[in-house]
């Protein structure tokens, strides 16, 4: 069974920085896709980035887009979500999950299969 095990979440000024990682243990990076959702609670979940296990390209939303930097650490079965310039309407929770870094299915949690526990992030002064 995959688990998915984030950290590096935490309280963090606008404009400020934080780090996430998601730790896989024994999955295959250079197979498998992983991604990034936020969910404000009450609202939709958002998709905000993911990479693919096929060739390791990364997509983000236009929301976080120059902002948030997704990579992967194959060998740790590890990403990171390095996110910059955080804004207030960013303050949600953070997922990551496996899934289809393909095409629109990107957008849907529904087309992920296993995913973290979540990890909040309040973007306030």
């Amino acid at each position: 069974q995959v688990q998915l095990v984030e950290s590096g979440g935490g309280l963090v000024q606008p404009g400020g920085s934080l780090r996430f990682s998601c730790a896989a243990p024994g999955l295959p990076l250079d197979t498998f896709a992983l991604g990034w959702f936020r969910q404000v609670p009450g609202k939709q979940r958002e998709a905000v980035s993911c990479v693919s296990g096929s060739d390791g390209s990364v997509w983000s939303a236009d929301s976080v887009a120059g902002r948030f930097t997704l990579s992967k650490n194959i060998a740790e079965s590890t990403v990171y979500l390095q996110m910059h310039n955080l804004k207030p309407e960013g303050t949600a929770f953070y997922y990551c999950a496996t899934g289809d870094c393909m095409g629109d299915s990107k957008y849907y949690p529904r087309t992920y299969d296993y995913w973290g526990q979540g990890t909040q992030v309040p973007v306030s002064s």
